[in-house]
C-alpha cells in the first residue's frame, strides 16, 4: 500500500533453510522500509496520523473520498498497534532522541509543567464485578463502573506575560501512580532546564495530592501554584452552599471572593479568614470546612497576585485540555473499551500531532527503524550442503 494507491510488485524472499524458525528475509521491503509487510513509509505515515485522529472505520471512508490509497478499516485498526509495540521497544531512546532535538522557543521565560488524569472506559476494567461487589455490600454503584485514570502530562513554554507559546503534550495509559508518564516528565523538565537554565520552572496543578508529591519533591526546585480555576471552584462551591447555590447573593458573594483571591495581594489570607467567618457562623456546613481546610493546605502556592506581577502562568488549562482533546475526544466515543496496548497506542501518535514539531521528528525516528542496508553480492557460486557433495 503506497501513499498513491495499493501496487502490486513481485518481491524475492530468502531463508537459511537450515534454520526452519527463522522468518524469510525480503530485501526489497527492509530497503524500502515497509512497515508491517504491508505499509511503505508514506502511506504508513499518513494512516498513523489519520487513525490518531479519527475511528479505524472513517478513516477508511476518509481515505475512500480523498481517492488515492483505499486500506481497509481492519488495516488501518493494526497499523497503531504495530507501530506501538516497535516504539514501546526502544521508547526511552526514542523520547531521548525527541527531546534532544527539541528546540525551546527562544523568547521563553517560563516553563510550567502540569499532571492530570482523565477516566477511561477499559475492557479489563471489570465493571460487572464491581457492580456486583457494590450490590452484595448493600451500597449503590457510584461513578463509571470499568474506568481507569489515563495520566497526562504537558510542558508549557510561556513569555514574559505568562501566555503559552508551545507545548508538549503526553499521556499514558492506566498505570500504578503515572510511573512512566511521571519519568517521561522529569526527563524532558531536566533537559529543558539543561539547555535553558534561565527558565523559570512553575509548577501547576489542581489538589490532587500524588501529583504534588511528584511536582514537589521529585522535579528541581521551582515555583509551586495551584490552578487557579480549581480554586475558584471549590470557593463557589463553598459560597453556594451557605447562600444557596445558583442565587444571587451567592453569585455576588463569590464574584467578591474571587476578585480577591485574584487581584487584592495575600489575596489567599483574606480569603481563608472569610470562609473561617462562614464556618463559624454555620458550624455544621462540611462544604465550607472541607474548602477551607483545602485553602489553609495550599495557601502558598494561592499568592495568584503575586505570580500574575511576576508573569507566572495560574492556570493549568493546558493539561486540562489534554485531557480532553488527547483522551476524552478520540477514547470515550460510544461504546468504546481499550485494553492498554490499544489505547497507548493511540494516544502516543495523538501526543505527537499535539506537541510543536514532534510528529514528523518521532515518525522519522520510527521509520528508520524499518530501514536496512542492502548488499548485493555478485557471483555467488551455491554450494550443495555437506553430505551431498560429488565423490571424487
Amino acid at each position: 500500500m503506497t501513499a498513491a494507491g495499493p501496487v502490486r510488485i513481485l518481491r524475492t524472499l530468502y531463508k537459511d533453510r537450515t534454520d526452519e524458525a527463522e522468518r524469510a528475509i525480503v530485501p526489497l521491503e527492509l530497503r524500502l522500509g515497509v512497515v508491517g509487510g504491508f505499509w511503505t513509509p508514506e502511506a504508513a505515515k499518513q494512516a498513523a496520523w489519520v487513525v490518531s485522529q479519527m475511528t479505524p472505520r472513517l478513516g477508511e471512508e476518509l481515505f475512500e473520498r480523498l481517492g488515492n490509497m483505499a486500506p481497509s478499516k481492519s488495516s488501518l485498526d493494526r497499523l497503531p498497534k504495530t507501530l506501538n509495540a516497535r516504539w514501546e521497544e526502544e521508547r526511552v531512546h526514542f523520547e531521548k532522541a525527541l527531546r534532544d532535538s527539541d528546540t525551546i522557543p527562544p523568547q521563553t521565560k517560563t516553563m510550567a509543567v502540569s499532571l492530570d488524569g482523565v477516566l477511561a472506559p477499559m475492557k479489563d476494567g471489570r465493571a460487572q464485578e464491581k457492580r456486583k461487589k457494590t450490590a452484595e455490600e448493600g451500597r449503590l454503584t457510584r461513578g463509571p463502573a470499568g474506568y481507569r485514570e489515563v495520566g497526562c502530562g504537558t510542558l508549557s513554554f510561556c513569555d514574559v506575560e505568562g501566555e503559552m507559546i508551545s507545548a508538549v503534550r503526553m499521556a499514558r495509559m492506566p498505570e500504578p501512580k503515572k510511573a512512566s508518564l511521571k519519568r517521561t516528565l522529569f526527563a524532558d523538565v531536566t533537559a529543558a532546564l539543561s539547555a535553558r537554565p534561565d527558565l523559570v520552572l512553575v509548577k501547576l496543578a489542581d489538589g490532587s495530592e500524588d501529583n504534588w508529591t511528584f511536582l514537589s519533591q521529585q522535579l528541581p526546585e521551582g515555583v509551586e501554584i495551584l490552578d487557579f480555576f480549581h480554586a475558584a471552584e471549590h470557593l463557589n462551591d463553598a459560597v453556594g452552599s451557605v447562600y444557596g447555590e445558583g442565587s444571587v447573593a451567592a453569585r455576588q458573594h463569590f464574584e467578591a471572593l474571587r476578585f480577591v483571591l485574584k487581584e487584592v495581594a495575600n489575596g489567599a489570607e483574606k480569603v481563608i479568614r472569610s470562609l473561617n467567618y462562614l464556618h463559624k457562623r454555620h458550624p455544621r456546613n462540611t462544604k465550607v470546612e472541607k474548602v477551607l481546610a483545602y485553602f489553609r493546605n495550599n495557601r502558598r502556592r494561592m499568592r495568584y497576585h503575586e505570580f500574575i506581577v511576576e508573569g507566572l502562568p495560574i492556570g493549568s488549562g493546558v493539561v486540562e485540555a489534554a485531557c480532553k482533546t488527547l483522551v476524552t475526544q478520540r477514547l470515550k466515543q460510544s461504546g468504546m473499551r481499550w485494553d492498554e496496548k490499544g489505547g497507548q497506542a493511540i494516544l502516543t501518535v495523538r501526543g505527537w500531532t499535539q506537541s510543536q514539531d514532534r510528529f514528523d521528528r518521532a515518525w522519522a525516528l520510527l521509520a528508520a527503524t524499518y530501514q536496512a542496508e542492502v548488499v548485493s553480492l555478485h557471483n555467488v557460486v551455491p554450494f550443495p550442503p555437506e553430505g551431498k557433495r560429488k565423490s571424487r
